[in-house]
C-alpha cells in the first residue's frame, strides 16, 4: 500500500497521455484546482496542437508531444521561448509514456493508445486507465505486464472505478459485479426508429459530457459491451459474474454483490472528474472541481434489464469474451472503423453493430501468443470492416 496522498507533500509528478480529449481536459482541470500538489512532466495529443500548447504553457509541462508529425512545426512555434521540450510522432508519444512520473493518465482514445499505455505500465508506476481498449484488446498481456512491473493500475471509467472502490481486494465472498448503463440518447427507440439518426443526435448524451467516439459507443451500447470485457480482465472475473443494468440517471455507477446478499454501490454525480480525482490521490482523496451529488434533492433511482436484441452489441461482447484470443480485439477494431464511418456520414447509425458483427463472422478465430498477434488481429479486422463500409456506401 502506498503512503497516503497529502497536499502538503512534495508535488506528485504526472503525465497525461491524451490531454486534449474529454478525460484529459477533466484531468487538467483537476490539476489546475490543486496547482501545488502536481508537477506535470509530459502532455500528449494527436491533432489538437493549439490546446496542447495552451495546456503545456498553463501547467508548466516539461514536454509536449503531438502525435501527428505534420503538426510538429506548429507545436514548436507555439511553445518557442517557453523552455518546454517538444516532439512528434507515435514513437515520441511512447517515449513520453516512459517519462519518470509518479502517476500517468492513459487517456488516448481507441487501440491507438495501447502501446503508450503498455509502456507506462512497464515503468512500474501508478497508471490511471481511461483507455479501456488496451484491456479489451490485450487484457492478459496488459495484466501480466502489471504483475511483472509492480505497477498500480487504477480504472478511470466511472463503472470500473465504482467497482474498484467497493470491491474486496482479498476477493472474500464476491458473487458478481453489476455495471450500470444510462442507455444513451436512444434508449426508448426501437431498432426501426434508428433510421436516419445523425451524428449530431447520437453525440448528445443525456447525462454525460463525453467525446464523440465514446458518445456514439454509449448510444449503441458498445461502450458497455467493451466494459464487460475490460471488467473481466481487470477484476479477474468470469463472464457470468458480470451483469449490466440500465440506470438512466447515471447516479449509481456500479455495484458489487456478495454471497451474503449485501450489495455495495458507489454513487455520485455524472461527472468524470470524480473518478479521475480518486485515481489522482489514491489511496487518499482530494476535493474535486466537478459536480457533486445533492442528496437533499429527490432522487429517482431506476434500474431495468437490457434488451440484448435491441442492443445486441452486448451479445457480441460476451461471445468475444468467451471465445478469447483475438476476438475482443477484432470486435473493438471493427467498431472503431464503423464509428468513424458513421461520424463521417458514410454509413447509417444502425450499420455500426452490423459491421462489427459481420467482421467477427468473416474473420476466423485465431490464437493469440503475444502483442504482435493482437496488432495483427486489429489490422485484419480494420481491413475487413473498411471493405464492409465501402459496400454499404
Amino acid at each position: 500500500m502506498q503512503p497516503a496522498f497529502s497536499l502538503d507533500a512534495a508535488p506528485k509528478t504526472v503525465t497525461i497521455l491524451g490531454s486534449t480529449g474529454s478525460v484529459g481536459r477533466s484531468t487538467v482541470d483537476l490539476i489546475k484546482g490543486h496547482r501545488n500538489a502536481f508537477q506535470v512532466q509530459a502532455l500528449t495529443a494527436h491533432k489538437n496542437v493549439d490546446l496542447l500548447a495552451e495546456q503545456a504553457r498553463e501547467l508548466g509541462a516539461q514536454l509536449a508531444v503531438i502525435g501527428d508529425e505534420a503538426l510538429y512545426p506548429a507545436l514548436k512555434s507555439a511553445l518557442a521561448g517557453t523552455g518546454i521540450r517538444t516532439a512528434a510522432g507515435e514513437k515520441a508519444v511512447i517515449e513520453a509514456a516512459a517519462q519518470p512520473s509518479d502517476w500517468t493518465m492513459a487517456a488516448i482514445v481507441g487501440a491507438a493508445g495501447m502501446k503508450a499505455t503498455l509502456e507506462a505500465i512497464k515503468q512500474g508506476r501508478t497508471v490511471a486507465l481511461a483507455n479501456k481498449e488496451s484491456l479489451v484488446c490485450a487484457g492478459p498481456f496488459m495484466m501480466e505486464a502489471v504483475r511483472k512491473s509492480g505497477a498500480v493500475l487504477l480504472p478511470v471509467d466511472s463503472e470500473h472505478n465504482a467497482v474498484f472502490q467497493v470491491f474486496d481486494a482479498e476477493r472474500r465472498g464476491i458473487k458478481r459485479i453489476i455495471l450500470t448503463a444510462s442507455g444513451g440518447p436512444f434508449l426508448r427507440r426501437s431498432r426501426a426508429e434508428l433510421v436516419g439518426i445523425t451524428p449530431e443526435e447520437a453525440v448528445k448524451h443525456p447525462t454525460w459530457a463525453m467525446g464523440a467516439k465514446i458518445s456514439i459507443d454509449s448510444a449503441t451500447m458498445m461502450n458497455k459491451s467493451l466494459e464487460i470485457i475490460e471488467a473481466a480482465y481487470l477484476f479477474n472475473l468470469k463472464n457470468k459474474q458480470i451483469d449490466v443494468l440500465i440506470h438512466p440517471q447515471s447516479i449509481v455507477h456500479s455495484m458489487v454483490e456478495y454471497i451474503d446478499g449485501s450489495i455495495l454501490s458507489q454513487m455520485g454525480a455524472p461527472d468524470m472528474r470524480t473518478p479521475i480525482a480518486y485515481t489522482m490521490a489514491w489511496p487518499d482523496r482530494i476535493k474535486t472541481t466537478g459536480d457533486t451529488l445533492d442528496l437533499k434533492q429527490k432522487l429517482n433511482l431506476a434500474f431495468e434489464p437490457i434488451d440484448t436484441e435491441r442492443f445486441y452489441a452486448i451479445k457480441l461482447a460476451r461471445q468475444a469474451l468467451e471465445a478469447g484470443g483475438g476476438r475482443p480485439a477484432v470486435l473493438n477494431a471493427a467498431n472503431e472503423v464503423a464509428v468513424e464511418a458513421f461520424l463521417a456520414r458514410k454509413i447509417a447509425f444502425s450499420a455500426i453493430e452490423e459491421i462489427a458483427d459481420k467482421t467477427l463472422q468473416k474473420l476466423p478465430p485465431k490464437p493469440i501468443s503475444g502483442l504482435e498477434d493482437v496488432f495483427a488481429a486489429d489490422s485484419e479486422a480494420r481491413s475487413i470492416a473498411a471493405t464492409l463500409v465501402t459496400a454499404l456506401k
